[in-house]
């Protein structure tokens, strides 16, 4: 029997909990967001993951790329984010205080925002490299052109980490319906 499988989990690690996860939204600035591909669906979208998953008690980090210059983080969803981190590095994990307050037993961190081709990916592909467990959210990332968007879930399953859609890491992070806010997470779905 392969006891791996993409991203080196095994079969009873592969379900996400919400108590070994972190929610990490990538540089959805003000002023970087209106060049993205179908931005407002994005933003909406990542607005009631960040929701859910304040719900389910799992941590929502966020960074800003340069914030003097491309502005904070757009208020819909800042208003949802437990801890914000500046960075000048495409890969967050290049800046000093991005891990160290980083939350304890939570090695499974989900991948939203901007831009998936850069940012993303290299923040993804960094945390990888600490020893996290990055899960690429592709209905909750986008890019300004679609190619490079596809072209960024390509390269991360080439490099053997995982993918997911936001319904999937909901679900999971729920278990069961009779999770007591189910009724809540549901209406963020629906």
């Amino acid at each position: 029997m392969n006891k791996s499988v993409p991203g080196h989990l095994r079969c009873q690690d592969a379900l996400f909990s919400a108590q070994s996860s972190v929610l990490l939204i990538v540089d959805m600035q003000e002023r970087l967001l209106p060049a993205i591909h179908d931005t407002e669906n994005l933003r909406q979208r990542v607005a009631r993951l960040a929701q859910a998953a304040r719900l389910l008690s799992v941590p929502v980090w966020a960074t800003e790329h340069w914030p003097e210059k491309i502005g904070a983080t757009h208020p819909e969803l800042s208003r949802h984010v437990d801890h914000i981190v500046a960075k000048t590095h495409f890969n967050a994990c290049r800046e000093v205080a991005f891990l160290q307050d980083w939350p304890a037993g939570r090695p499974r961190v989900l991948l939203a925002g901007t831009e998936a081709h850069i940012c993303v990916l290299q923040t993804g592909l960094g945390l990888a490299r600490a020893g996290y467990q990055p899960v690429l959210l592709v209905d909750a990332v986008g890019s300004r052109k679609t190619l490079d968007h596809d072209i960024a879930c390509q390269r991360w399953q080439q490099y053997g980490l995982e993918i997911a859609t936001i319904e999937m890491a909901l679900y999971e992070w729920l278990e069961t319906p009779t999770h007591p806010a189910f009724k809540a997470v549901l209406s963020l779905v629906k």
